[in-house]
């Protein structure tokens, strides 16, 4: 009796065990692309409503001139683009984190941004624009007090109200991406959408929208693409492949490709 015991506590043990390890193995994965350096991929975090820089058609691919741009580059590098839409709201720490390579996606270079990652040489200008529904009575930044804004969570528009007078005279209403924004504007929910211009202007086309862009604009600013802080190698990488794309046209004509004309910003 004393050995038949002993090989059940045995066998009991020996369950249990095997019952914790699969326990352990069923642990829920993050089902987000996580960045690795094996030198054949580069993960590239982005807004995926952001037309024109980054968004989805209507097969729901992810498409756009950064799309294209960081294409491009992926292929003079020889590694695979892998597209992994973001939160841009948390976007510094999906790049932090290891989950991205790179944020490339419209982003504005700042000061506080070069703190947390390293940078390209800027690629395009911009600027953060108003827009508003043509019959609209703001005709001028000033007239946006007491009034409705429209923008984006943690992005330059709302750097650039933020920083601006008219916020402390008017009221901000934020927004997970532009479109719902500008679609808000249309009807009527706001009174005007604080948005970067290369976005105002895709949209008002494509959309054929009733709004207009007032005269006047926020802070002047330049697009690059943000890369994990230290990531020097990737850098440079990038930064060759996209000094080669401008100097032989093939920038120019992705540019031409989504805005119709050459943008592509040369100092």
């Amino acid at each position: 009796m004393k050995k038949r015991s002993i090989l059940v506590l045995m066998l009991t043990v020996v369950l249990v065990a095997g019952l914790f390890a699969g326990c352990s193995s069923s642990k829920k994965t993050d089902s987000k692309t996580t960045a690795n350096n094996d030198d054949k991929t580069f993960v590239v975090g982005l807004d995926d409503s952001f037309p024109p820089m980054g968004f989805r058609d209507d097969k729901n691919e992810i498409v756009g001139f950064d799309v294209d741009l960081a294409k491009e580059v992926g292929k003079r590098m020889g590694m695979e683009v892998v597209l992994q839409p973001i939160n841009w709201d948390t976007k510094e720490l999906e790049l932090d984190s290891g989950n991205i390579d790179v944020i490339w996606n419209g982003l504005t270079i700042t000061d506080e941004r070069k703190q947390a990652m390293d940078f390209s040489k800027p690629y395009l200008k911009n600027d953060q624009v108003i827009v508003v529904k043509n019959d609209s009575t703001i005709k001028t930044k000033a007239d946006l007090a007491g009034k409705n804004i429209g923008l984006q969570k943690g992005s330059s528009a709302y750097d650039a109200y933020t920083a601006d007078p008219i916020s402390k005279e008017s009221t901000m209403n934020e927004y997970e991406e532009n479109v719902s924004a500008l679609s808000d504007l249309g009807i009527g929910r706001i009174d005007a959408v604080i948005v970067d211009s290369v976005v105002a202007r895709y949209y008002i086309k494509s959309e054929t929208a009733s709004y207009t862009i007032l005269d006047e604009s926020l802070s002047p600013e330049l697009y690059g693409v943000g890369i994990k802080k230290g990531n020097t190698e990737l850098q440079t990488k990038i930064q060759n492949a996209l000094d080669a794309m401008i100097a032989d046209g093939t920038a120019a004509a992705i540019s031409t490709k989504w805005f119709g004309e050459d943008i592509i910003y040369k100092p």
